[in-house]
């Protein structure tokens, strides 16, 4: 799904969830003109003209309510509703860049709007302006502390901008607010993860895992975690568990090929990372590990490597490679080519 998609379907969720809200602000700024002096005229067609882009929005005239919406912030320079009400209706149309100037002005006049700060977050995100992003999240979250949308929004982007630290300050804050969301420890998880604080994680899908003992993706984090504190064997245990819910996955059967390759069972390891290639014949990291273990089934007693499993293991480099050439440790790789492919 693309980011286009992605950001009309959030402005048209967005849109909804405050539909209710707009007839409410019509009747209100309605009233409220009535009690403007002669005076006031300009602020009376602004008025005038947000109440009929509402109107044309309901009735799905977007470029119609665009234009009346420019109107009024024309006729009324401050008129917060106005802008909040255009950067809506931009997103929806995946103008972004329009839609995130109109939001900005919307918290301009209106700073404690957490609505149009955390639809800023949102647009700046399917922009990829991160930096831009978190801030407006971080004031969502300001305005709303007990807002678990605007704390994982915020975390995530921090994510993004390898900002972990800040990212477990807010995805901490967003399991305190809702503990009993799987969802929420699996992310707290996978940012101590990414800190390589291993135990952290541990106990983070762990966590995870009482609320929501089938979710497999939190099984094999938890695996993954197991394997990076030489816990072997309580990795394998919970990979086969979950290849047996799951044959068709391809991750659960890499990272068990690996289990298998510290456990020193070679053959389960080939087995294992061979099943991952079927399911995904272009997994870079399994053809890599796959070398490896036929590199170790094929070792001999005097250190030398059987010919045929060296020449498989290269074989697999050479594709882990022509997959994705800019691997980590491509360096170290090519040299173990180079000394195996005799």
């Amino acid at each position: 799904m693309n980011d286009r998609v992605r950001g009309t379907e959030a402005a048209a969720i967005c849109r909804r969830a405050n539909a209710k809200y707009l007839f409410l602000f019509v009747f209100w700024f309605a009233l409220l003109a009535l009690t403007f002096s002669a005076g006031c005229n300009q602020k009376d067609k602004a008025v005038d003209m947000y109440i009929d882009a509402v109107i044309l929005t309901e009735m799905q005239q977007d470029e119609l309510a665009v234009r009346k919406l420019n109107s009024a912030v024309k006729a009324d320079k401050n008129f917060a509703q106005a802008y909040s009400l255009l950067g809506q209706i931009y997103q929806q149309l995946a103008y972004y860049e329009k839609s995130a100037a109109s939001y900005e002005k919307a918290t301009e006049f209106n700073p404690l709007s957490f609505t149009d700060y955390f639809n800023l977050g949102r647009v700046y995100s399917l922009m990829k302006k991160f930096a831009l992003a978190v801030k407006a999240y971080s004031k969502a979250c300001e305005i709303r502390p007990d807002s678990l949308d605007a704390h994982v929004s915020a975390a995530e982007t921090y994510v993004q901008l390898q900002d972990y630290d800040s990212a477990l300050i807010y995805g901490k804050r967003a399991v305190q607010i809702d503990p009993n969301n799987s969802d929420m420890q699996k992310l707290v998880g996978d940012i101590y993860q990414t800190k390589e604080n291993h135990e952290g994680a541990i106990a983070a899908y762990k966590r995870s895992l009482e609320i929501d003992s089938n979710n497999l993706d939190v099984m094999t984090s938890l695996a993954v975690a197991y394997l990076k504190t030489e816990r072997n064997e309580a990795a394998k245990e919970l990979l086969l568990s979950v290849v047996d819910i799951e044959p068709e996955n391809n991750t659960a059967y890499k990272h068990l090929g690996y289990s298998y390759l510290l456990l020193g069972d070679f053959e389960k390891s080939l087995e294992s990372y061979k099943r991952a290639i079927e399911i995904a014949g272009n997994d870079w990291d399994a053809h890599r590990g796959l070398g490896v273990a036929y590199i170790l089934s094929g070792k001999k007693d005097d250190d030398t490597v059987d010919e045929e499993l060296r020449g498989k293991a290269v074989m697999h480099w050479q594709r882990s490679l022509e997959i994705k050439p800019d691997q980590p440790s491509r360096e170290r790789l090519l040299k173990y080519i180079e000394l195996y492919d005799k």
